[in-house]
Formats: C-alpha cells, sequence, structure tokens
C-alpha cells in the first residue's frame, strides 16, 4: 500500500490541469471555429442588430480567456451553461437524460462483450494449431469487418421488414421503481446486436494472445506436471494470469458508456448523447459540447485511477515495485 498511496495522490494532483487543457481546447475550437451560434439560431434571415444584443446578453462579445473564465466559473458551481439548440434550456436538465438512454444499451453491450469474448479468446488460444483457432477469430473479425452503415439495414430489413420478428425502430422507456428504463423492450434488440458482434473480436484476440503467454509459463507446466486435471489448470492458473491485462480493457470500457454512437442512435430512432452531440456541434452549441467534453474527460480519468488501483491490488508485483 505504501506504494499505491503516493501514486493516488500524484494522479490526482494531475487531474485538474489535465482537465484545464482539455477544456481549454474544446472551448478554443468551438469559439475560433467557423460558424456563429447566434446566426444558426436566427436562421436565414436575422437582423444583425438582434444578433449582436443577443450576443451581448450571453457575454459572447467579451475577450476570450473572460468568457472562459465565467464558464468553468459557473461549471464548478454546478451551471453547464444554457442550449442553443432547445432554445435557452439548462445543459443539465438535457444532457444527463441523454447520457442515462446511452449508458442503458451500453452496459448491455460492455457485458456482452466481455462475456463472449474472453471464452472465445481462451477458447481459441487452447487449440492453438488446429483449424478450430483461425476459424473462431475470423468469424468474429468478419462482424467487425462490415460497417454498421451496411449491418443496420440489412438487419432492419430481415427482422423487421420480411420476418417482422422486431420493430426497426424506436425507444419505449418503462418506470421501473421511479427510473425510466428502455432496456427491458424488444426495440433493443437489434441496436444491441449491431453493437454487441463487432466488439467481441477486440477482447477475443487480446485475451487469446494473453492466454497463449501464460500458457508459455513455467508455473503452468508445474501445474500440469503435479498431475491437476486440464480445467483447474486453466481455470485457477492460466485464466486468472491472463485476465489481469482485462483489467485497464474493463476501465475504458466503461468510459466508453458515456459514448452513443451516431449511426445506431440515429437509424434505430435511440435518444442518446450520440445523435445529441452531433446536432450540438453542427448548431455551434458550446455550452453543451463544453459540458459532454468535461464529463467525459472526468470520467476517463476517475476509470483510469480506479483502474490502475484495482491492478494494484489484483496483481501483488503491483505493490512491491511501487513500495
Amino acid at each position: 500500500m505504501q506504494g499505491v498511496v503516493p501514486f493516488v495522490v500524484r494522479r490526482l494532483l494531475w487531474a485538474p490541469f489535465v482537465l484545464l487543457a482539455v477544456s481549454l481546447a474544446t472551448f478554443a475550437l468551438g469559439r475560433f471555429g467557423p460558424g456563429d451560434p447566434v446566426e444558426i439560431l436566427q436562421g436565414q434571415y436575422n437582423n444583425p442588430e438582434v444578433v449582436e444584443r443577443i450576443r451581448q446578453a450571453r457575454g459572447l462579445d467579451d475577450p476570450f480567456f473572460t468568457q472562459y473564465g465565467l464558464y468553468m466559473w459557473d461549471a464548478l458551481h454546478g451551471d453547464l451553461g444554457t442550449s442553443v439548440t432547445y432554445q435557452g434550456t439548462p445543459v443539465a436538465d438535457i444532457i444527463f437524460d441523454k447520457f442515462w438512454v446511452t449508458i442503458q444499451y451500453n452496459l448491455i453491450v460492455l457485458i456482452i462483450i466481455f462475456a463472449l469474448g474472453i471464452p472465445v479468446g481462451i477458447w481459441a488460444a487452447l487449440r492453438q494449431g488446429t483449424w478450430q483457432d483461425p476459424f473462431t477469430i475470423s468469424v468474429f473479425l468478419f462482424f467487425r469487418s462490415i460497417p454498421v452503415l451496411v449491418t443496420i439495414p440489412i438487419l432492419q430489413f430481415i427482422l423487421a421488414v420480411k420476418l417482422g420478428w422486431l420493430p426497426s425502430s424506436g425507444w419505449v422507456e418503462k418506470d421501473i421503481f421511479g427510473l425510466k428504463v428502455g432496456i427491458f423492450d424488444k426495440r433493443i434488440i437489434m441496436p444491441i446486436l449491431v453493437m454487441s458482434l463487432p466488439g467481441i473480436a477486440g477482447i477475443a484476440r487480446l485475451m487469446r494472445s494473453q492466454t497463449l503467454e501464460v500458457l508459455d509459463q513455467d508455473f503452468v507446466r508445474t501445474a500440469r506436471a503435479k498431475g491437476l486435471q486440464e480445467f483447474v489448470v486453466v481455470s485457477r492458473h492460466v485464466a486468472r494470469n491472463a485476465l489481469l491485462p482485462m483489467t485497464t480493457m474493463v476501465g475504458f470500457a466503461l468510459v466508453s458508456l458515456l459514448g452513443g454512437s451516431l449511426f445506431v442512435e440515429t437509424l434505430f430512432g435511440v435518444p442518446g448523447i450520440g445523435q445529441f452531440i452531433w446536432k450540438a456541434v453542427f448548431n455551434r452549441d458550446y455550452d453543451v459540447m463544453m459540458a459532454v467534453t468535461l464529463i467525459v474527460a472526468t470520467a476517463f480519468i476517475v476509470a483510469n485511477l480506479i483502474t490502475d488501483i484495482a491492478y494494484s491490488f489484483i496483481d501483488p508485483r503491483v505493490r512491491l515495485e511501487g513500495g
């Protein structure tokens, strides 16, 4: 633990500087990029005097660092600004509902990817040198090679139009203990299929390579020489050690829960954060872009920190090296 605590303290001290750099870069791209959110809000036929009054009221004519400082001060106090796209609605009233929608279906996708990718990778590694190893990985790589813009119309045509098994799009929420949940409806099946099948290949390939590396270790040969059953060798010695690097993958995957897929949400009519942030960028909705950037960056820092701490507890060698 002596090596872990200074490491955590250093990471926490660096976190504000990382957030400052990310927020400053995003703010600068929004302010100096092409387009004016006020003119977009007013439409094609706008009054220059009205546009100027709106700019003064929103502080958009202030110096750059003055605007940045005021925004960050308000953000630290929980005010993420107002949305231009939604006619002055507070960003906090919109963005967290969008995040919640995206987190729901991405969480199911994440569970499926790891639940299938890990055993598939181990199974393929144990059959190295046979046709089953490349065939298994190739099947999932095939799904990964197909763009979602091709997969989605095919699934909609077969499952919705021809067979009539599933609705082609939509998002229906049910109230469960006061919480709006949309994953208990058959409309979510096709989006989950589209996002899960390509993701299994990456986890399976990584797990396969880690398993092959562990299989060559001396302690595995010793376990087999002691007469242990193959299932015990694989489950207790091989799989547990091969899963250590997967901790980092889980941390990054947790952050991906906040990132929605633009094409999936648009073509399936899912009101998540991916489609929302695309509209915000198109409409130069500065406050929405800043809020999403700050939330995702904070989640990335926290997830990365938790992953490193968890890794130190899982692998004693990390604690000894830190000490």
